[in-house]
């Protein structure tokens, strides 16, 4: 069991954000399955308050591109406070997104206020949030897992995507999961990960 936990801790701590992505496709089938283990994951009276909407078409990525890099002028321009900025700085992070373009597919998340029961009736979900957030954890160690690398990018606001992808609009977008192979030559910044000591303490 020790070796087993090891073997996956060595394996994620290896994942990392890029933002410079590939146009190589992703290979047929991969997507599909990184997505139903996300649906695995445990939630709130098992309601799975998520709906995972997957963009490869162009056109639709040039949409989303535009009305992202819309409010990300917003936020980089005023709406963000300074100490958001600082902190920010060291990433290298700006208005200017193309990688929402170069990626070959984007999976935009959902989190649904209600959904239909195991008995076919209507509920209101119970912590979809927290559900959501769980199921997207999930889905990112999947893609790595896949061999792809992935992007989380969290424009404010974001209901642009209930229009630009169809979906109701009582439908929280959640989160914009870019995903990809690393470009030739991609970089990513230096960092560090705290300590075992520094997030964990055992009782």
């Amino acid at each position: 069991m020790q070796a087993s936990a090891n073997a996956f801790y060595q394996e994620i701590k290896s994942r990392r954000t890029v933002r410079d992505f590939s146009a190589d496709p992703i290979p047929e089938g991969v997507l599909e399955d990184c997505i139903m283990a996300a649906g695995t994951a445990p939630n709130g009276a098992n309601l799975q308050p998520w709906y995972f909407a997957v963009v490869m078409d162009r056109a639709v990525k040039k949409q989303i591109r535009e009305a992202a890099e819309e409010e990300e002028r917003e936020f980089y321009g005023g709406r963000a406070p300074e100490e958001w900025l600082d902190v920010l700085s060291h990433l290298g992070t700006d208005a200017s997104k193309p990688f929402l373009e170069t990626a070959p597919a984007l999976i935009a998340i959902f989190q649904k206020s209600k959904t239909t029961d195991h008995r076919g009736v209507e509920s209101k979900t119970y912590y979809p949030k927290e559900s959501v957030g769980i199921a997207t954890g999930f889905l990112i160690a999947a893609l790595h897992q896949a061999g792809l690398a992935t992007l989380t990018h969290t424009p404010s606001p974001m209901k642009f995507l209930n229009e630009i992808l169809d979906r109701p609009m009582e439908e929280k977008p959640f989160l914009l999961l870019v995903v990809g192979f690393p470009s030739k030559g991609c970089e990513v910044p230096v960092i560090d990960k705290k300590p075992l000591e520094g997030i964990a303490s055992f009782h």
